[in-house]
């Protein structure tokens, strides 16, 4: 259990706090209330060194799935925040929805949406502050959606001249590509620094081939 005594958070609050290194969280879907997170160890993916595998480098050079930015917002957290296999609960509760929906039209939080045969099959959200992105989470209804937009986002981070890449924390899943963690004390060094500076995101709804995100990324066609 965590001691959360109720606070009015709003975008300013929000903002300020990723600039803290701390982040919100629900207990699920149906609590009200939010807690802050700070973990003692930070994940980070190092933009220099993000590891694409070559069966995905495939999938997104073969162009199955068509990949959008900051088209569909709600649709993209409603897909995040769903039940999944593995756990029938989300963090994600009704204030972190407005919250986040709230930073989305002050350009301060994007989507990367991923479709395949006209319908949305994965994506993901996160924030964005000076040059530091925190990605928030992802969801795919169709194999490789979300990884594929992991990597379109890499490829737009790169791309726009962002220095800091915080996924929150280090799983399994994320290590494939390269994600590492960072004692707190040294990734608020890296945070202070980036947020200082100014990056670009990129525009919104524009479709970017697999190519151009693969070569973006230093990939080229011999190492798919």
């Amino acid at each position: 259990m965590h001691d959360r005594p109720p606070v009015d958070i709003t975008p300013d609050i929000l903002l300020k706090a990723y600039a803290a290194g701390i982040f919100p969280m629900a207990e699920d879907a149906d609590d009200p209330t939010i807690y802050w997170v700070e973990p003692r160890a930070r994940g980070v993916l190092p933009l220099d060194r993000f590891h694409v595998p070559k069966r995905l480098a495939r999938t997104v050079r073969s162009d199955g799935f068509e990949v959008v930015s900051d088209r569909d917002f709600d649709a993209v957290i409603e897909g995040c925040a769903a039940p999944r296999r593995d756990t029938a609960r989300t963090w994600i509760n009704a204030r972190i929805r407005d919250l986040y929906g709230a930073l989305f039209d002050l350009g301060h939080c994007h989507t990367i949406e991923v479709y395949h045969e006209g319908r949305l099959a994965g994506g993901l959200y996160g924030v964005s502050l000076g040059a530091a992105f925190f990605g928030e989470s992802m969801f795919h209804e169709v194999r490789d959606a979300s990884k594929v937009a992991l990597v379109h986002l890499v490829a737009r981070l790169r791309s726009g001249g962002y220095r800091l890449a915080d996924t929150q924390f280090l799983t399994e899943h994320l290590s494939q590509f390269g994600v590492e963690e960072m004692p707190r004390h040294i990734y608020k060094r890296h945070l202070a620094a980036a947020i200082t500076e100014r990056a670009e995101w990129g525009p919104p709804d524009q479709v970017f081939r697999g190519a151009e995100a693969l070569a973006a990324l230093g990939i080229g066609r011999a190492e798919a």
